[in-house]
């Protein structure tokens, strides 16, 4: 029997079904040019700190309580952000998907709700596809009309000199009830053939998103460009923008992403 540590109440031992956990956070302005939190709690591997932050936005970190996800977890975030409060979110560590004994999958489920005159701000740290694991990951964004969105996801094939595991990853938005975007990518054994071709990752280790929702695009839309070697800009059918970009590495997945923030003002 292997048992990893874990938070108190939470065992993992080796032929089980999984481990079960789920963060939740809601924030609402609080009326004094502050953020409250009438819901802050994790569970699992899962756990929630408020950090310190500067400006009226409040800041979050998701820290990780315990290995994972392994095969058979099933992880969840459920963010939500009231009418006229501001939400930045961020992970004290990457996450590593990794094997877990029994041979199952792990899921990994990300909820975000933002309402009108809000600002939610999801930027985790990246998601390491480790060789042997297997893990189907799917984020989903629910936007009111005038809600603001920055959104960043980054996957990385493989630890150094190592083969990646599977991964899926999809990722949602939707505005107002209407779809903005709606994208998957599946990579690593098992994967449809091409998912390492030129069409797609082009043997890069490393491949990021970055989604911008602002109500003022839908009169000042940013123009599609490539940006430098790794990247390219796309302009979604809403007041919205994608960044998408592959590399050889995390690193500069990061940079590039971070640069294209810094030009659509952050």
């Amino acid at each position: 029997m292997t048992v990893d540590l874990a938070p108190q109440g939470v065992t993992r031992t080796g032929g089980g079904a999984g481990v079960r956990g789920a963060a939740r956070v809601e924030a609402r302005a609080d009326g004094r040019g502050g953020i409250a939190f009438p819901v802050l709690d994790g569970e699992g591997p899962l756990a929630l700190r408020r950090t310190r932050s500067t400006g009226s936005a409040a800041h979050i970190t998701l820290v990780g309580a315990m290995s994972g996800p392994l095969g058979g977890d099933h992880l969840t975030v459920d963010a939500v952000v009231r009418e006229g409060a501001a939400l930045h979110i961020g992970s004290a560590a990457a996450t590593l998907a990794l094997p877990g004994q029994s041979g199952d999958s792990a899921r990994y489920d990300v909820r975000l709700t933002v309402e009108d005159g809000a600002e939610l701000r999801w930027l985790p740290e990246q998601l390491i596809s480790v060789r042997g694991s297997d893990l189907r990951v799917t984020t989903r964004a629910d936007l009111a009309p005038e809600a603001c969105l920055v959104l960043r996801e980054e996957q990385v094939l493989g630890r150094v000199a190592e083969a990646q595991g599977r991964l899926t990853s999809r990722l949602t938005v939707y505005r107002a009830g209407s779809p903005l975007l709606d994208q998957e990518l599946s990579c690593g054994p098992g994967a449809l053939a091409g998912w390492d071709g030129p069409a797609v990752l082009a043997g890069n280790r490393a491949v990021g998103q970055l989604v911008v929702v602002r109500p003022e695009f839908a009169k000042d839309m940013p123009e599609p460009e490539p940006l430098g070697e790794w990247a390219a800009l796309t302009a979604l059918a809403g007041p919205a923008v994608l960044v998408t970009a592959v590399a050889p590495d995390a690193l500069r997945v990061r940079r590039v992403l971070d640069e294209a923030l810094s030009r659509l003002g952050r």
